[in-house]
């Protein structure tokens, strides 16, 4: 949707399908150097230790800082991964460090009854490794309007990924081992993305002639360009992408109406497709296959 909203309004010269990678690679590396910023605010831990310890005059309590965030489990597991490490070293998500925020999310951590437990049990209880670091993502960085405008100066589609990457990340933390930072978006997802805008944009015309009946009084040169995109690309997949159900597909465009048009957007959305949905099946042009035999 982005890149065809891109194709649509800019001047651009890039090929669309170049453009939709790069869109894809923005992703994978918003989501890089959410789990860097994650990870440099527990290690900060160390180096509060080392700059109080080294104090002239350093005391007891400087002496005695609780360093058992540096040492989390989940911590460690993320660093050595060598997918991780791949992706760090090509990515360079350290470019962008602030250590006055690192610094100021940490001592915001150590201030946290939620942290104070933490450092207080002895033993590494798995659940409570990942409670800690889910606790950082979700409680101090998110919430923080610092760290969102920093986000946003560096990543320009932050405002449309932050909900997947909330999601993302919460999935991650729970399941780190299933993740593979060379592949965050598998070879099958791009496959059906770059068809996808392959399809929706050699078959602009066609979806076009099936929209504007359905328009009645509405000009079609007035109707948010959103919801033209959105129109098209479902008609695509009722008639181009058989193991996709159409009502798997109308809820999904819905849905994408409502978080990035108009008010009106995802009603209107509806409808159309709906009415578009439904002539199609009369007149026998769908060809649906049962997803769940298909896979």
């Amino acid at each position: 949707m982005q890149t065809l909203y891109t194709v649509e309004t800019s001047e651009q010269t890039v090929p669309p399908a170049q453009l939709l990678e790069s869109h894809l690679q923005q992703t994978c590396q918003l989501f890089v150097y959410l789990v860097h910023l994650v990870t440099e605010v527990a290690r900060y831990a160390e180096i509060e230790a080392r700059q109080r310890a080294s104090k002239h005059l350093p005391t007891e309590e400087d002496l005695r800082v609780n360093i058992k965030i540096a040492g989390n489990e989940l911590l460690w597991r993320i660093l050595e991964d060598e997918t991780y490490k791949q992706a760090v070293k090509d990515f360079k998500p350290e470019r962008f460090d602030n250590t006055d925020l690192v610094k100021k999310l940490f001592h915001q951590l150590a201030d946290s009854p939620e942290y104070k437990t933490y450092i207080t049990v002895e033993k590494r209880e798995k659940k409570e490794e990942k409670n800690i670091l889910e606790f950082i993502f979700s409680n101090l960085m998110l919430p923080n309007e610092d760290v969102i405008s920093e986000i946003e100066e560096n990543f320009i589609h932050w405002d449309d990924d932050a909900d997947m990457m909330n999601q993302m990340m919460l999935n991650f933390f729970q399941k780190p081992a299933s993740y593979n930072f060379n592949e965050l978006i598998s070879g099958e997802k791009r496959e059906f993305a770059k068809e996808l805008l392959r399809t929706c944009q050699e078959k602009k015309e066609y979806c076009l002639e099936l929209i504007k009946p359905k328009l009645k009084n509405w000009d079609p040169d007035r109707i948010a360009l959103l919801d033209m995109i959105i129109m098209r690309m479902g008609i695509c997949e009722f008639l181009f992408f058989e193991t996709i159900p159409a009502k798997v597909t109308i809820n999904e465009y819905i849905d994408l109406a409502k978080d990035y048009s108009t008010p009106q957007s995802g009603q209107f959305v509806n409808g159309i497709l709906d009415s578009i949905h439904k002539e199609l099946a009369s007149g026998n042009q769908l060809k649906k296959v049962d997803y769940k035999k298909h896979s």
